[in-house]
């Protein structure tokens, strides 16, 4: 993909349009065989010349990457407008696996940013006393903010998501790990689950 250089302003956070010779498809999250619509986010598959033939010596990771028709499984979910568009929302393994619903962290955390009294946010996955995974928010409240409640974060989230995308906890931290890249380092935060 790449924004071409005529392209008159280009729609923030995309990651650009299709090249040519190259086939892209969003396949559903749930049915990874089904092409999903327009704006509905799924997992990118790409396919063209420039795509690898697959690791070396490895043929069963290659085909855990590349089915048999050629199509590269990125790893990568993403959706794309109806100008043709990508944009890529998350990553297939950060998804939160809900009874049976998929749960991207990132949407949840650009929604969590929109609320004013907090200034950097993180989503994981965690299980609840019933077993299930569940959104959990790690959060820097903004100075002067510091009356924000973990009630007050996940009413915020409740009145504007699906009930399956709720925010079911909230922590409230110094800082969200991050890489120099500016990725979240969710497995840091995944560790702090882990201990007692």
């Amino acid at each position: 993909h790449v924004v071409p250089l005529d392209a008159e302003n280009p729609p923030p956070g995309t990651v650009g349009k299709l090249l040519p010779g190259t086939q892209m498809r969003i396949v559903s999250l749930t049915d990874p065989g089904i092409d999903v619509g327009t704006d509905t986010p799924g997992e990118i598959l790409i396919r063209g010349p420039q795509v690898m033939k697959g690791y070396l010596g490895r043929p069963e990771a290659t085909a855990a990457m590349i089915d048999e028709d050629g199509w590269l499984h990125t790893g990568d979910v993403g959706r794309v407008d109806e100008d043709g568009w990508l944009y890529v929302v998350d990553r297939v393994k950060e998804l939160i696996k809900y009874k049976g619903y998929q749960v991207a962290p990132a949407d949840l955390e650009a929604l969590l940013l929109t609320h004013p009294s907090i200034d950097d946010a993180a989503v994981i996955g965690v299980y609840d006393a019933d077993g299930n995974e569940v959104p959990k928010a790690y959060l820097v409240r903004r100075p002067g903010a510091e009356d924000l409640t973990e009630d007050d974060v996940l009413t915020y989230v409740a009145d504007r998501v699906s009930p399956y995308k709720k925010v079911r906890q909230a922590e409230f931290i110094e800082a969200v790990p991050r890489a120099v890249s500016g990725k979240i380092l969710r497995r840091e935060l995944r560790d702090r689950e882990k201990r007692p």
